[in-house]
């Protein structure tokens, strides 16, 4: 027998409503335009930890991507003057699929001008505090990244030696001795995924910051040792909500970070993706000084109605499509 039926029940659907429509009353009342971009790009996202979905349009040579977020479009609206704005749209990711993750997703981002990323930490514990707050028992706190590793795993992130790193990953998750082969940030992402995020966010709004340098992401970097980049991440019930920065606005440095990327892509076996040309020309062009963040939307929907798969918080996965 086919299955037809939504994963959603109808009560998470009209909170799901709900819960868009008061984000567009938060933005609103912000005076943050709403604004939407395209999904398709003829440039993907370099970022070796996130894959991209392609399509093809006839009578065109290249494929086109489908966007990861909507970010670099976005960009290229804050340097033609958009000023404030924000996007609730679809998303796609390549190989993600689970009780947290659906390869097509629905994601909010938004942007703000001449805010940095600790004055963007306040406005995302005020909205998530708006969205979520009969699931938050405790105050928000704020963590560096440093902080917590230093908190759940009794270790230092930024001076541990690799061999540490391994040997934890190895005592607690089983993970291969020869990981630590895959480099300093692969094991720092197997723990923070693993073991420091899970363990965040216990009735309240967990903020994590200042992560390392080569973990910067789209992030411009802060002064001083040991280099950290300008970018934070947000826990709730052991959820990674968002991912923020204060974003990088020098268009070399970005040309840069987009090739190192091409490089780690082709040393992992990973297919080359276009450098976005014209995400480098609005940065030439002046992006002003700006942070943004992106939300995971459907994970919102999941911690206000107390599911724990992502199937039950939209209405078809991939699966049921």
């Amino acid at each position: 027998m086919v299955h037809w039926q939504p994963g959603a029940s109808r009560s998470v659907l009209e909170l799901r409503a709900r819960l868009a429509a008061a984000v567009r009353e938060f933005f609103a009342a912000r005076g943050v335009l709403e604004v939407e971009t395209p999904l398709l790009a003829q440039a993907g996202v370099s970022d070796v930890h996130l894959g991209s979905l392609t399509t093809r349009i006839a009578g065109r040579p290249a494929a086109y991507y489908l966007q990861t977020s909507p970010e670099y479009a976005m960009k290229r609206l804050l340097a033609a003057g958009s000023g404030d704005i924000y996007q609730l749209c679809k998303a796609f990711r390549d190989g993600e699929a689970g009780r947290q993750h659906n390869p097509e997703f629905t994601l909010l981002e938004w942007y703000r001008l001449g805010f940095d990323h600790h004055q963007l930490m306040d406005e995302v514990e005020a909205l998530l505090t708006r969205l979520l707050g009969a699931r938050l028992h405790a105050p928000a706190e704020r963590l560096s990244y440093r902080e917590a590793f230093l908190r759940e795993l009794g270790i230092d992130p930024h001076t541990a030696p690799l061999e540490a790193l391994a040997a934890l990953a190895g005592a607690r998750l089983g993970a291969p001795a020869d990981l630590a082969a895959e480099g300093r940030d692969a094991l720092l992402d197997l723990l923070m995924g693993a073991l420091v995020g899970p363990a965040l966010g216990a009735g309240r709004i967990s903020f994590v910051h200042e992560y390392p340098a080569s973990q910067a992401a789209l992030a411009r970097l802060l002064p001083g040792t040991p280099a950290v980049a300008a970018r934070f991440e947000a826990y709730v019930g052991g959820l990674e909500l968002c991912n923020g920065f204060h974003e990088l606005a020098d268009p070399a440095e970005q040309r840069a970070r987009f090739r190192r990327d091409l490089e780690a892509r082709a040393a992992r076996g990973l297919p080359a993706v276009p450098i976005d040309e014209r995400l480098l020309a609005a940065l030439g062009a002046g992006l002003p000084d700006v942070a943004g963040v992106a939300v995971g939307f459907d994970r919102i929907v999941m911690l206000a109605a107390g599911v724990g798969d992502i199937a039950a918080a939209m209405a078809f996965t991939v699966d049921e499509a």
